[in-house]
């Protein structure tokens, strides 16, 4: 399940005498808001699902996705017959998968004058065409084409290409100076630091602009011996520290450093980590009284309140209460379970009142909301339930739990014999919510053909593969070269061109999180672009709204790695290949090489024990097996991901609860949970990491589902267009 849901103003009717909890007044029945439909329009064929606005009209950027021989003879046709600019990405294109193969002299025939034809790209070409005269032994012209770079596109990123592969520290030191933000640049650096690491000017240089880049902290951790470091410099190096997590290091720095909110708040926040109490309120109690109205401030109050004892924390909640209203509902929150721990019932009320009144929004007060109504339900209260659940759907529509709120405001309808609002409900959370677990639950349950815990192992839908998406930010070499999968160049482009990372707009951050799905940081990338929705301006939530119209923005969210592997053993293990995608972008993010704390490795979170128990069983020698290798991670996931099925009769939901709690925890969840609705058993799993696993699992194969099946994607329109409501009770 997602995290948090596009915000736009909706209504879920809860009925008319339903008593509002508040004022008591009646709970009116007014007509819904915009239905889902003009928020994420999906048609009912892949073409169509691209809007104008993120569909690149070209016949060659569909061709990047298929492999070098496939592509061929469709490439060849259009650099002959097509027209331009198809004409010259073709032809780029393909001289570029002749360079892959080795094949120079083909390379050369396509890139002749191209540079002239293609001017977005005529660096490139002309290094391109280095590479290919390199290929036939004619080093004498790829050496001049490379200075040619240099010279006659000094001002453009690929001079440092050009540069580094020349090889001289003359033009080398002039990247540096013009580029200190291009990846190869940063190379150049480190060869030089290898050589001799005393060179202060350029560690400097790399925390700057390469802090967020494997192996920096031991390049900062030689910097700092630095004397006569000034002030500025010490800003660098704390913000580089803090950011690789090296928060005692990056305290250090930041006392050094000017003194900002920001700063203060991370000395302090550096000291409670470290374990040191009474630095970390001195540091907290300077920047409340130096920056009283900064964001960091209401904060540093907070944190000054977790490290209080019991009342002694509520003047702090108190301040934020009065003067921080972002951060108010969470002040309350804290304020009223330390009055309930202190026995004092009518102050706490007073503070859940205040909650559900001033800041009905918050996601605080909807926790409240939900944790009433789930115990409301418990003793069998299912009006109450629904009473509490519903303003849920009405005050907080961008919460994670409106749509599960909806979707029980459902179940409870059919316990009270209530089917027509049942159904409603399910059509209202299917509609508004599509891109949730409850969504798929609520197509389940409306009878449609997305499979069910028990059917849906066994499926095998159509899967339509994505078009990149045009980025939103960058220059017109940058997106070419990105459109046409030439993913190393790209990224030096955008690396270059890209200086607003600590504050990204909409359309950088999207496009920074393309860039990290397209060099395999899939982890990374799928997190920025989810990320998204947390903006809080009002003018970044427009844009956010409008860039969730598109379902480029979903497919980046859900994106589609390792497709051959996941459907070759898919298929043999006659698995779901959504189902399997769906668990693998739970357990790692397609990060091929991460590893869980206990050690569980690559794509599937293999333990080593469990794939040395699985070796033998499929005629494999575990020391021939590598867990970081996609193929053998896949082979042994799904092998055991079919194990666990077979162990609950394919009953998915155990198989998958299994997978992440083992099968001795399930067993004796089935004896103890009531198995006779298969929502209810879902919600009693005892292991909170479980319970969500199963729904975030099962919530990704809806999405895969819907993002790249058309009929799914059809279906999803459907119930938009019809803007379902709610019946009067």
């Amino acid at each position: 399940m997602l995290k948090k849901l596009q915000k736009k103003q909706i209504y879920l009717i809860a009925g008319v005498g339903l008593c509002a909890f508040l004022a008591g007044a009646m709970v009116s029945a007014p007509q819904m808001g915009r239905s889902l439909s003009q928020l994420l329009k999906l048609s009912q064929n892949q073409s169509e699902q691209l809007s104008e606005a993120s569909k690149a009209k070209s016949s060659v950027f569909p061709l990047v996705s298929k492999s070098l021989p496939e592509r061929a003879a469709q490439l060849t046709e259009i650099a002959q017959t097509g027209s331009s600019p198809d004409r010259e990405r073709a032809r780029y294109l393909l001289a570029s998968d002749y360079l892959e193969t080795a094949e120079g002299q083909k390379a050369l025939s396509l890139l002749a004058g191209l540079d002239k034809a293609y001017p977005a790209l005529a660096p490139y070409v002309l290094l391109k065409q280095a590479q290919a005269y390199d290929l036939v032994g004619e080093k004498g012209k790829a050496s001049d084409l490379r200075r040619k770079v240099f010279k006659d596109h000094a001002q453009t990123p690929a001079m440092v290409k050009a540069a580094y592969l020349i090889g001289q520290p003359q033009l080398q030191d002039q990247a540096i100076a013009r580029f200190p933000s291009h990846p190869l640049t940063w190379e150049i650096i480190r060869t030089r630091l290898q050589i001799n690491p005393n060179q202060p000017n350029l560690q400097f240089i790399l925390a700057q602009y390469a802090h967020r880049q494997p192996g920096i902290v031991g390049i900062l951790d030689q910097f700092v011996k630095q004397p006569k470091l000034r002030p500025e410099d010490w800003q660098v190096i704390a913000k580089a520290y803090w950011d690789n997590d090296q928060f005692t290091k990056a305290k250090d720095a930041y006392l050094k450093a000017p003194k900002t909110a920001q700063s203060l708040y991370r000395i302090g926040r550096g000291f409670q980590l470290n374990k040191e109490r009474d630095q970390a309120i001195a540091s907290y109690q300077k920047l409340i009284q130096q920056f009283p109205t900064a964001e960091e401030t209401g904060t540093a109050l907070l944190r000054l309140a977790e490290m209080s004892a019991s009342r002694a924390a509520i003047p702090y909640l108190e301040q934020v209460i009065n003067k921080f209203p972002d951060q108010a509902p969470q002040a309350l929150v804290q304020k009223a379970k330390i009055l309930q721990a202190l026995k004092d019932e009518k102050s706490a009320n007073a503070a859940w009142q205040l909650l559900l009144g001033k800041y009905s929004s918050s996601d605080e007060a909807a926790e409240y909301r939900w944790q009433t109504a789930q115990k409301k339900a418990k003793a069998k209260d299912y009006i109450g339930a629904w009473q509490w659940a519903q303003p849920i759907t009405t005050n907080n529509p961008t919460s994670i739990l409106a749509p599960r709120a909806g979707f029980w405001v459902g179940k409870w309808a059919t316990n009270l014999g209530k089917q027509e609002d049942a159904r409603k409900s399910y059509e209202y959370v299917l509609s508004e919510f599509p891109q949730s677990y409850y969504a798929w639950r609520s197509a389940t349950i409306l009878g449609l053909n997305v499979g069910d815990f028990n059917t849906i192992r066994l499926m095998n839908p159509e899967i339509i593969p994505p078009q990149r998406a045009v980025p939103l930010a960058g220059s017109e070499t940058f997106k070419e070269l990105y459109l046409l999968g030439q993913d190393r160049d790209a990224w030096y482009e955008w690396e270059t061109e890209f200086q607003n990372k600590d504050k990204p707009t909409i359309g950088e951050q999207f496009t920074e999180g393309l860039m990290r799905l397209a060099k395999g940081e899939n982890l990374i990338g799928i997190n920025l672009i989810s990320r998204l929705e947390d903006r809080k301006t009002p003018q970044e939530k427009a844009e956010y709204i409008t860039l969730s119209q598109q379902i480029s923005y979903w497919q980046a969210r859900y994106p589609f790695p390792y497709v051959k592997e996941i459907e070759k053993w898919s298929g043999q293990r006659q698995l779901n290949t959504l189902l399997v995608t769906a668990l693998m972008r739970q357990e790692s993010r397609f990060e091929r090489r991460i590893k869980s704390p206990v050690g569980a490795t690559g794509l599937m979170q293999v333990m080593p024990s469990t794939a040395a128990w699985i070796a033998p069983q499929i005629n494999m020698d575990i020391k021939k097996i590598d867990l970081e290798n996609p193929e053998d991670n896949i082979m042994l996931g799904t092998w055991y991901l079919d194990h666990t099925h077979q162990q609950y009769g394919n009953n998915s939901m155990l198989a998958i609860a299994s997978y992440n709690a083992g099968p001795g925890n399930v067993a004796k969840w089935l004896q103890t949970i009531a198995k006779q609705d298969p929502d209810e058993f879902v919600e009693e799993i005892p292991f909170d990491e479980t319970r969500n696993y199963v729904r975030q699992v099962f919530g990704n194969y809806w999405n895969y589902l819907r993002l790249y099946n058309p009929e799914i994607s059809a279906l999803v329109a459907k119930y938009s267009r019809e803007q379902p409501q709610l019946p009067n009770q």
